[in-house]
C-alpha cells in the first residue's frame, strides 16, 4: 500500500515526516531514509489500530480510493 508522506527538516537536526491522509501519523529520524523505514512503521501500527477499532482507513483522492 502506498500513500503520500512530506518530509520535514527537524530544528534539532534529522527529519520528521507526516502523512497527510493519516491524521495525527508522524514520525521521525536521523535521517531521510531513517525517518522514511521510522514513518512505513508508524503506517502500519496506524492502520492496524483503526482495523481493531473497527474503522476503515481515511480515503483520500476525489475518486475515493485509499491511497
Amino acid at each position: 500500500m502506498d500513500c503520500s508522506v512530506v518530509i520535514h527538516p527537524a530544528e534539532e537536526g534529522g527529519f520528521w515526516v507526516e502523512v497527510p491522509a493519516l491524521p495525527g501519523c508522524y514520525s521521525q529520524g536521523e535521517s531521510v531514509n531513517e525517518a522514511l523505514g521510522n514513518v512505513e512503521e508508524a503506517i502500519s501500527v496506524y492502520l492496524e489500530v483503526l482495523r481493531d477499532a473497527g474503522q476503515d482507513a481515511p480515503a483520500s483522492g476525489s475518486n475515493g480510493s485509499m491511497w
